[in-house]
């Protein structure tokens, strides 16, 4: 017997606005505890909430990169239910008419594409933190009413590495948009992910599990991994799978039993009487619309299209905005696009590394490095000089006066060249034996001779072809 896998995403971000939902308390991430927080956010009686004008911008911005169609009627609901995380007894969303619905992303895994739809794409608040001990439980109030966007897509993925892919496409959009600045380790998007069996060739969806609050991409896919081996042990052995909330422990590489479902929950939804409907502005939508920036696929094809980049090149590129952007600019001062890329992904990305730095922190100048490039395409220094060269221009050095102040320049004039290969070729006649005997390494060895005797300065690509005339003349 054999199975389907069937998973659905539910991913929650925080907007990036410098205040609430539906106040004017900061959001503020690592603050004291209970500091950036006001009446209305804790629920005090006779406080009203007004929805957050830059939240919607965001919000329109994302349902528009998502494809979706967006509702032109801001209407928020009242979703009910008590738990110490939620002052006011009930959460304000949109269940009835989200921002945005019948969108999509395209992924891209093992290099096929595939459409993933989003079912819908709604806002809402965020609830408080807590943090349990033995003592009890402690409650930070500093997250209670942040902006949330959730992505609710529909069940359209079949593996772990797909539900990852489609993380990453959203997280890389988000970020594009500067919607959210997406860091799950901070807790700022947390994936929800819904997974079922079913037998192969049947339609009927199995019984879900959702795994709650994944925080990284890598253990999206790990502990989507884990759940099919759990629930295909149990179809296997003859049981039945029950709907459960789990969640993934990283040191047993499983997921583990939170609570048991034995069906939804009525939240009694009913439209806030606090917040009536607010028709949008279509021209603001049209120019929310028309200011967003090249997105990810779109500067793929870019740099493929228009510069000649590969696969492999262009995508690593725009995986990171700050890296994408990097290069953009350096590509300003210097056409040599592919020289540029392999620089930037291998060179610059272990320099930060080593330094424990990102790309927002990057202290390479992009003039600087486009000069560098331009030096060793013109032979004016080598490839290897060039490493020497790019870690001072790491430390903020003018690159041209680097090469300068460690005498790099490379003798690339031909008459120059010339003197030194005919005084090495005639200090070495058994090289020029071996060379007439079919010996090649010969001229590997006069090469050598030459950049000793130029003190590594000589062009060695015109120290070889020169080497090979002179050679061809005795």
């Amino acid at each position: 017997m054999s199975f389907e896998v069937i998973i659905g995403i539910e991913i929650h971000c925080e907007l990036k606005t410098k205040t609430k939902m539906f106040s004017g308390a900061p959001v503020l991430f690592g603050e004291k505890a209970n500091t950036c927080v006001n009446e209305i956010d804790l629920g005090h009686p006779g406080t009203l909430p007004s929805v957050n004008k830059k939240a919607v911008e965001l919000a329109i911005k994302a349902a528009s990169a998502f494809q979706c169609e967006i509702d032109p009627v801001l209407r928020f609901d009242r979703k009910n239910y008590y738990y110490s995380d939620l002052p006011k007894g009930y959460q304000i969303t949109q269940q009835f008419y989200p921002i945005g619905k019948n969108g999509q992303v395209v992924i891209e895994v093992e290099g096929e594409q595939k459409v993933i739809r989003i079912q819908r794409m709604h806002m809402e608040e965020d609830t408080a933190k807590q943090f349990h001990n033995d003592s009890g439980t402690l409650i930070d109030f500093n997250r209670a009413g942040t902006p949330l966007i959730e992505i609710v897509s529909e069940a359209d993925m079949r593996s772990g590495k797909e539900a990852a892919a489609y993380v990453e496409k959203i997280r890389m959009l988000l970020d594009y948009l500067e919607v959210s600045d997406v860091k799950m380790e901070e807790g700022s998007m947390r994936c929800d992910v819904n997974i079922s069996l079913r037998e192969k060739g049947t339609t009927a969806f199995g019984v879900k599990s959702e795994i709650k609050n994944l925080n990284s991409i890598s253990n999206v896919q790990k502990a989507i991994e884990a759940e099919i081996e759990r629930q295909t042990q149990i179809l296997l052995s003859g049981g039945k799978v029950e709907q459960e909330t789990r969640r993934y422990d990283e040191a047993l590489k499983n997921t583990v039993l939170m609570r048991k479902k034995e069906g939804s929950v009525d939240y009694k939804y009913f439209p806030d009487p606090n917040l009536t409907p607010i028709r949008v502005d279509e021209n603001w939508i049209k120019e929310i619309q028309a200011s967003l920036p090249e997105l990810p696929d779109a500067r793929k094809k870019r740099y493929m299209n228009e510069l000649g980049l590969n696969d492999y090149d262009a995508q690593q590129l725009i995986q990171n905005k700050e890296m994408a952007a990097f290069y953009d600019e350096v590509c300003k001062h210097c056409k040599e696009y592919k020289l540029i890329a392999n620089w930037i992904i291998t060179e610059l990305s272990a320099a930060l590394y080593k330094q424990n730095k990102t790309m927002k922190e990057n202290p390479c100048k992009a003039e600087y490095l486009a000069s560098m490039i331009q030096m060793i395409k013109a032979g004016e220094i080598s490839s290897k000089q060039g490493k020497v060269v790019f870690e001072e221009i790491m430390q903020g050095k003018d690159p041209k006066k680097v090469v300068e102040e460690k005498g790099m320049k490379q003798m690339s004039d031909a008459g120059e060249l010339l003197s030194i290969v005919t005084s090495v070729l005639d200090a070495n006649p058994q090289s020029i034996e071996d060379f007439k005997n079919g010996k090649d390494r010969a001229v590997g060895f006069l090469v050598g001779q030459v950049m000793k005797a130029s003190k590594g300065q000589a062009n060695p690509t015109l120290t070889n072809q020169l080497i090979q005339e002179e050679l061809k003349k005795r």
